[in-house]
This record gives C-alpha cells, structure tokens and sequence, in this order.
C-alpha cells in the first residue's frame, strides 16, 4: 500500500526548545505539504497505544514517560515516496550518526530525545495518521 502521506511527530525535547518552526520550514522546504497538523499532549495511555508495537522492550516505559512529558506537534505529510524521503531527511535515530544538514543532526540531543519521529513504512504512516486525526481533519487534496 503505497499512501504518498506520512507521519510526524516533533517530539517534547524540540517543542521545549522552540524548534517548531525551523523543523517545519525544513519539512516543508524538502517538498512536503502538510496536511493535517496539531500541537497536542499524549496521555500515557494513548503513548502506550501508539508504541504498543515496543512493549515489553527495555525502553518503552522511558519512551512513553518522555513522549507524555510535554506537548508535541503531529503532522501527517503528503509527497510522492512520503515515507521514504523523510526518513530520509529526518536521518538516524542516533544523531551522532546523522547525516548533517538532516533534522535529528541539527535538532536532536541523543538518540532517545531525537526531536521528531518519523512513519517507518506506508502501512504505518496510515495507521499512525488515523491514531491521531480523523479522516475529516486531513486534507489530502492540499
């Protein structure tokens, strides 16, 4: 399933920081469109949903405590090869390992506070929209 949208999340460490805006004209200046987007808080609830696919790793529960310590902003992305060309411009998770000019090279601490969260396939992307905005809220004919 190929949905040109992806997902994503800049994180509670570069919302604390004031990185919204740059990480969104960077998102934007790659050739994304956004096409749904809010400033939100996850309850620790919703972060154990959203990551049930790590439970039971060593390092879900830091991930749902640092995913539910402040807001964050969710966006879902329209571009032809979405989810690959952010990956892509987001780089690695690690920062250290990242390509530099990419988002996590400029914006992110360490790995685990690594300013944006990236869909990390087209199946995913989907479900990771829809967890966070119902179909009225997205506007794919942007």
């Amino acid at each position: 399933m190929t949905t040109n949208i992806t997902l994503t999340m800049i994180k509670p460490d570069a919302v604390s920081k004031g990185y919204i805006g740059n990480i969104l004209s960077d998102i934007t200046s790659a050739g994304f469109t956004i096409i749904a987007m809010k400033l939100t808080q996850l309850t620790v609830e919703d972060a154990k949903r959203f990551y049930a696919e790590h439970q039971g790793k060593v390092f879900f529960n830091d991930l749902v405590a640092f995913m539910t310590s402040g807001p964050i902003v969710c966006a879902v992305l329209k571009k032809e090869n979405a989810v690959e060309d952010f990956r892509k411009l987001i780089c690695a998770t690690n920062p250290e390992h990242a390509t530099e000019g990419s988002i996590r090279k400029k914006y992110a601490e360490s790995m685990t506070r690594n300013a944006v969260h990236g869909a990390d396939s087209d199946a995913s992307a989907f479900r990771e929209a829809h967890f966070h905005f119902s179909e009225r809220e997205i506007f794919y004919q942007l």
